[in-house]
């Protein structure tokens, strides 16, 4: 028989993403709501290992669903990647008396989260924090709505000085194994072509798409490249390859860099958090463990979270398509 939940401890680990304070907050309110306790850890993992935690109540977390990264801040622990780390987190955990734990993450933070309930036996639910969305069992993760916001709106910005100038602007964007973000904001941006790790599209086809560009009478182009596209090293030697082929194009880099992961989170990343750490407090509650809360057709489902992390979250390529079509 499964030992009753009396206390939950919640993490925060890996890259942040805007709206895992809603998550933290809806985790501790429902805590709260269930009358069970609840500890925060600070800088995830690594908290965990070194027993730095905090007392969290309803009151704790107020005021913090508007703010961007997290109260607990975050870490990527080398430790928790050792046995011994791992032994000395889950001491940590026998004695703050935590019976399950709330990791807010992505697939690093839910790798870590499957070896460790297996070792140790500690039920836990994991709730997909990343602004990259590459995790399957959910349309969308916390922190990648806002992101795409962010995103868009500066690439709105770099299209003013590029129709300005007559400019062909790179503009890259996080998503080193996944394009997500490329393609959803280069479409919601209007960019003329979206260079995306899943996609080798070469570079004779972004050559020939430039030329069309010029020959339909553009002055001015926007491609939105993914950091982990495969046709060129990296985004200014894509671009030094298109000056020298193509030099009647003015070409300028613009790398977003950090700016996606600040700033408040959208509306629908709060309604998303707290959704998530409502759900994935029931879940652990109702003796569910090595399960990631997922949104799928408007519902907060669960998956295996071996499954989430193993299963390639895809590309839309209908999207893809409609790119092309509409960047003629």
């Amino acid at each position: 028989m499964k030992k009753p939940i009396k206390k939950i401890g919640v993490i925060t680990s890996g890259g942040d993403a805007p709206g895992m304070n809603a998550a933290i907050r809806a985790v501790v309110r429902a805590c709260a709501y269930y009358k069970i306790k609840c500890i925060g850890f600070y800088r995830g993992y690594q908290g965990m290992i070194d027993g730095d935690y905090i007392e969290m109540d309803a009151r704790s977390v107020k005021n913090i669903i508007s703010a961007g990264g997290t109260v607990l801040q975050s870490a990527r622990s080398q430790e928790f990647r050792t046995k011994a780390g791992r032994k000395k987190a889950f001491e940590s955990l026998k004695k703050a008396e935590v019976d399950g734990l709330i990791l807010i993450g992505g697939d690093g933070t839910f790798t870590g989260g499957v070896v460790f309930g297996k070792e140790f036996d500690i039920p836990f639910v994991g709730i997909p924090g990343t602004i990259d969305n590459d995790i399957a069992g959910t349309t969308s993760t916390i922190g990648y709505d806002t992101a795409l916001n962010t995103v868009v709106e500066a690439i709105d910005k770099i299209r003013d000085t590029a129709s300005s100038h007559n400019r062909l602007f790179f503009i890259e964007v996080m998503g080193r194994d996944a394009g997500f973000i490329a393609l959803n904001a280069g479409v919601g941006a209007g960019a003329e072509e979206i260079l995306i790790p899943e996609e080798d599209l070469g570079l004779d086809r972004l050559l020939e798409s430039l030329k069309r560009s010029k020959r339909s009478g553009k002055t001015s182009s926007i491609v939105v490249v993914s950091e982990g596209d495969k046709i060129g090293k990296n985004v200014f030697e894509l671009a030094e390859y298109v000056k020298e082929h193509l030099p009647e194009y003015e070409a300028r880099v613009s790398v977003l860099g950090h700016m996606q992961r600040g700033g408040n989170p959208t509306c629908f990343d709060r309604v998303l958090a707290s959704k998530m750490g409502v759900k994935a407090v029931e879940f652990l509650l109702d003796g569910e463990s090595n399960v990631m809360v997922g949104f799928v057709n408007g519902k907060i489902l669960t998956t295996n979270i071996e499954d989430a992390i193993k299963r390639e979250h895809e590309i839309n390529k209908e999207l893809l398509r409609i790119s092309d079509i509409l960047s003629i």
